[in-house]
């Protein structure tokens, strides 16, 4: 008996186990995770539409398949985020997402058929799906005392500096000695992603330690969809107006290829000078978050919609600007308004938040570029107009928004 007692006091001890970073610490190592595996699956997805295509697949099918994919990354979020809630195992959750992603990507060079890396590609979505909510939980956590704009702004930072590189190093790979190359390479990112997790679970044990002032607030039950607030709606209104007139870069690279404006071998540096654009924009957009909130984001609309004029030109020159731009407004997108999620909803549905927020923002991105490449193939006007009206409506939700807003965590 006396031994029972013991022992349970014990494991309470281990229980509350201090954090041995800092907040600032704890999102600058995330960041590196993150920079980690963005050099996975970012690296393999420069590669992943002609890898697929050695297998005898259709454009049609390799859209398919890859559509597919990001509807898994963003749709499963709903249940995972719930999940993440529910059972407060953030990092059990993230461990899981990341090891299947680095996991899949170098399986994905061994294919022997095109099922098999179909398969592959989607399952190292569903990684995705699977950290994401978790992850970002644990960041607005750590962000209490950082800001939250800084936060999301540092490690989306770091994020895209992997997506800068990890093409790189696979385009150098393939270059020497081909496409299964291309995707080996990558296990090596991916076994540092892992090692740096693992020693980050054990230097902060505890992340919901950082926010203390809302400890009171963890859920017992199962709060669902009801405990987000209305201003959590109109804010979700106003990203998928705004993203419904944002394509992804494949649309852009798509004219790139077509128009020959652009060289084939430099079409991924344009992707790379992009992801170096969001970094510097995720970094400056995140400050700015912290001092005027919400209304920071207004710049994004502006930025979203020059890129059909620029990016859909002729001219190389105006194509490298338009990539830049591009990479500009991504940056903000990716970083302050993960951040003003966790400013929007209650800590006890942060996850569902989460996993709610990057469902309505995926498939209004899906669509929006689904419906930006068939306006392309018919004309650029259209296109041209059509992205206008969308940042123009979008101000519509985003007035309603934004003069109510109360002071963020970091002012």
């Amino acid at each position: 008996m006396l031994k029972s007692a013991e022992t349970q006091v014990q494991g309470m001890a281990r229980s509350f186990v201090p954090n041995r970073l800092t907040p600032m610490r704890f999102v600058l190592a995330f960041g590196v995770v993150s920079m980690l595996a963005d050099m996975v699956y970012e690296g393999a997805r420069a590669i992943t539409g002609p890898y697929l295509a050695t297998f005898g697949a259709s454009a049609g099918m390799v859209g398919f398949i890859t559509g597919l994919g990001e509807a898994v990354a963003l749709v499963f979020r709903l249940a995972t985020g719930r999940l993440s809630d529910r059972t407060h195992r953030h990092w059990a959750l993230s461990i899981g997402g990341y090891a299947i992603t680095v996991i899949a990507v170098p399986l994905i060079g061994l294919s022997q058929a095109f099922w098999q890396a179909a398969s592959l590609i989607i399952a190292e979505r569903f990684g995705k799906a699977v950290r994401a909510p978790a992850r970002d939980t644990m960041l607005a956590q750590a962000s209490v005392d950082v800001g939250r704009g800084t936060a999301f702004a540092i490690h989306e930072a770091l994020d895209q500096s992997g997506a800068l590189v990890g093409p790189l190093i696979v385009a150098g790979t393939i270059a020497w000695s081909g496409y299964q190359a291309g995707f080996a390479v990558l296990a090596v990112p991916g076994a540092l992603t892992l090692l740096t997790l693992a020693w980050l679970r054990y230097a902060v044990p505890r992340p919901a330690a950082y926010e203390a002032s809302h400890h009171d607030g963890v859920a017992r039950d199962d709060p669902g969809l009801a405990a987000l607030p209305r201003r959590f709606w109109l804010y979700a209104v106003f990203t998928a107006v705004s993203m419904l007139g944002f394509a992804t870069f494949a649309v852009l690279a798509y004219h790139q290829e077509v128009s020959h404006v652009i060289a084939p071998e430099l079409i991924p540096i344009t992707y790379a000078a992009a992801m170096g654009a969001a970094a510097l924009a995720a970094l400056g957009s995140g400050r700015v978050y912290d001092r005027v909130g919400l209304r920071g984001l207004i710049v994004a609309l502006p930025l979203a919609a020059v890129v059909p004029a620029l990016s859909f030109s002729r001219t190389a020159a105006l194509v490298w600007i338009g990539a830049v731009v591009w990479g500009a407004a991504m940056g903000i997108h990716e970083s302050t308004m993960r951040a003003a999620v966790a400013d929007l909803v209650p800590a006890a549905v942060r996850g569902t938040g989460y996993g709610v927020f990057t469902a309505i923002y995926g498939l209004a991105w899906l669509a929006g570029s689904t419906i930006v490449g068939a306006l392309y193939s018919y004309s650029l006007v259209a296109v041209i107009a059509f992205v206008a009206a969308t940042q123009l409506l979008a101000l519509i939700p985003f007035v309603m928004l934004a003069p109510k807003e109360p002071a963020t965590s970091g002012s």
